[in-house]
């Protein structure tokens, strides 16, 4: 049985009430279960303030979605520390199944399901082991986010100009004028200068 750990670390599901209740698994590893967490987005996960980390060290924030059919897919969302005690993940693109055998052993690979709910782990590791992983995490977050930016702006600019075509040439092949790429690019280049994630409404 997993001894209680004294409110070391705390967790917020939006519209739940926060949770201190992490298990200790080993000297140095905590998890807590986010249940029925299908409608879970987004989970803040932060220090209580009653226990700092020791000297050296940080928390490495992992999430798991179980498959009752394979081990658990840990995968790292971020670091925790006692100059960064809170941070915000999203779930959702996380929320998916992966190919157990490609994955990455890491600290929290040996210990198994213990529900088919969501699983929260956290890791007190050397703060330079930890800090190594997390530009992974990050990058592979900043490719997302630009992938995700660039096919927006490319269904804006289609969308657009597509109403300014006109059929022209015995082919009634449809064109585009060039000043409707203009407009298009001077009315999106303004709201980007207004609101730079205006494109994720």
């Amino acid at each position: 049985m997993a001894d209680p750990v004294p409110a070391m670390f705390g967790l917020l599901v939006s519209g739940r009430l926060v949770r201190t209740d992490f298990e200790r698994l080993e000297e140095t590893k905590f998890m807590i279960t986010i249940n029925s967490a299908e409608s879970v987005n987004y989970i803040c996960v932060f220090l209580t303030g009653l226990l700092p980390f020791p000297e050296g060290t940080v928390g490495a924030v992992y999430f798991s979605w179980p498959d009752e059919q394979a081990k658990p897919n840990w995968q790292l969302l971020g670091i925790l520390s006692n100059n960064k005690p809170s941070a915000i993940f999203k779930l959702s693109n996380l929320k998916q199944q992966f190919d157990s055998s490609c994955l990455p052993i890491n600290a929290f690979s040996q210990f198994p399901s213990i529900t088919v709910n969501a699983q929260i782990g956290i890791s007190i590791e050397p703060a330079m082991n930890a800090e190594l992983q997390a530009p992974i995490t990050e990058s592979s977050q900043n490719v997302s986010t630009f992938v995700e930016f660039t096919q927006k702006m490319v269904q804006n600019l289609y969308n657009y100009v597509s109403s300014y075509a006109v059929e022209r040439g015995p082919t009634q092949t449809p064109m585009v004028p060039l000043l409707s790429v203009q407009k298009w690019y001077e009315n999106f280049e303004r709201k980007l200068n207004l609101n730079p994630n205006f494109w994720k409404s």
